[in-house]
């Protein structure tokens, strides 16, 4: 249970950082090579809603991530407790004789 009060802030963190990468300018472009025989990329999108915004998608992608990476180690260590708890009942049963 210690551990999970140590994560807590470590998950904001991560979940804020996410959002802070997200928020990043992107690079500027180069100007196209002659080297690319008459093709001429272009700057912008033809439409505003035909682009993805791909930082946002990837933020969100690795909070999902995240989200299920500790929700599996909570269940893990939920299953380990019941186990403990069960090995010292029977533990005790076998020191007592068996009743």
């Amino acid at each position: 249970m210690k551990t999970l009060k140590a994560m807590v802030p470590v998950i904001v963190a991560v979940l804020l950082l996410s959002g802070l990468a997200s928020a990043q300018q992107p690079a500027p472009k180069a100007a196209p090579s002659a080297a690319q025989d008459g093709f001429v990329p272009v700057d912008s999108p033809i439409a505003p809603g035909d682009a993805i915004p791909a930082p946002r998608l990837v933020a969100i992608a690795y909070g999902f991530i995240w989200v299920v990476l500790f929700g599996y180690l909570w269940s893990v260590r939920s299953r380990l407790a019941r186990v403990e708890r069960e090995i010292e009942v029977v533990s005790r049963r076998v020191a007592s004789g068996g009743k």
